[in-house]
């Protein structure tokens, strides 16, 4: 019999943003296989995440994933959702509202995030009282000027593959101390957990460098000449993989128009002071599309149109902060409305 170490994770009931939270559960097992069949469901005190009144506190954790854990021996992670105790969505479950059970969907997400320094509280590269050469050649940069953080994004790269995590890149993005990690998968749901595991090694990587992960979308200040961090969110359906047609692409932009407040509302808490018009953003309040357009709401990527209108799309106002889980459910509910 092996001692099992499964850690399970969770999204509190903060709001706007919800915070991951875990646990470890230690088990025996002969012959542990990694598989969800083999878990069991858990609980935990919901009056200390806000999901739950100290007189009925329990709140039940259900996995619905699971990945090895590459910094643990004998250690798995689990991705769970929060239950109320008669076994229904607790109102913060995202993933519970995503309608693509048969992974119709597909997503892809490029999560930007700033790298912040525990001891000065500014993002690497950010001297103390002052600021460093403008943005501009940080962008895809190498050497010590203006890469900072390489050796832990390198690591939260490799923590991610040896997890089976199908990530797909990693790069330095336009300000000092900012990067991007790219996630893909086929199913919205698989999308999410995937993201929030990524979330999790990053964060809990920090614990060891004297670092943390700052999601804020314009942690800088939104009057600040930098560019804020979004997660762009790259989506398709069978639809928008095989059409064939720029009618159908453009009834499915057009069906984003009057929704842009329910859009809005899921994308991510500050994303006012992201969404400008400046820095590669559309303004919050407008909604655009265009072919190669990185001011547009939406980009119709140029490779999407070279293949004859098959492909996908981007919708660039998803904040870094925001859930995959919500966002990815209200652009399915969107799409599924389109008139095509």
């Amino acid at each position: 019999m092996a001692k099992i170490k499964l850690e399970y994770l969770w999204l509190d009931g903060y709001y706007p943003t919800q915070n991951l939270r875990s646990k470890t559960k230690v088990e025996e097992h002969e012959n542990f296989q990694g598989t969800l069949e083999e878990l069991g469901n858990w609980s935990f005190d919901g009056s200390s995440t806000r999901q739950a009144e100290g007189g009925s506190s329990d709140c039940l954790l259900v996995p619905v994933a699971i990945y090895p854990d590459p910094d643990r021996i004998n250690g798995y992670l689990v991705m769970t959702e929060v239950m109320n105790a008669d076994g229904t969505p607790h109102v913060s479950n995202g993933r519970a509202t995503i309608d693509d059970d048969d992974n119709d969907f597909w997503f892809g997400f490029e999560q930007e995030y700033f790298i912040m320094d525990t001891a000065t509280q500014l993002p690497l590269g950010f001297p103390v009282g002052g600021y460093p050469a403008p943005q501009g050649m940080y962008y895809c940069s190498v050497g010590g000027k203006n890469t900072h953080g390489r050796d832990l994004v390198e690591e939260h790269a490799d923590l991610c593959i040896d997890a089976g995590l199908n990530f797909e890149g990693i790069n330095q993005e336009v300000a000092s101390g900012q990067w991007e990690f790219q996630l893909f998968a086929k199913g919205a749901k698989k999308a999410g957990d995937e993201i929030w595991i990524a979330r999790y090694l990053l964060d809990r990587l920090t614990e060891k460098y004297g670092y943390y992960i700052d999601y804020h979308p314009k942690p800088l200040g939104k009057d600040m000449d930098w560019n804020g961090s979004g997660m762009h969110a790259n989506f398709s359906n069978n639809t928008l993989r095989t059409c064939g047609s720029k009618e159908t692409y453009e009834a499915i932009c057009e069906a984003f128009r009057p929704v842009v407040k329910e859009h809005i509302e899921v994308y991510g808490e500050f994303n006012d002071q992201r969404l400008t018009g400046d820095h590669e953003t559309a303004a919050i309040t407008d909604f655009s599309y265009g072919v190669s357009d990185r001011g547009a709401s939406i980009r119709i990527p140029i490779i999407t149109v070279e293949k004859g209108w098959k492909g996908w799309l981007e919708d660039r106002r998803p904040a870094s902060n925001g859930d995959p889980y919500k966002i990815a459910g209200r652009i399915i509910k969107t799409v599924k409305s389109a008139k095509i």
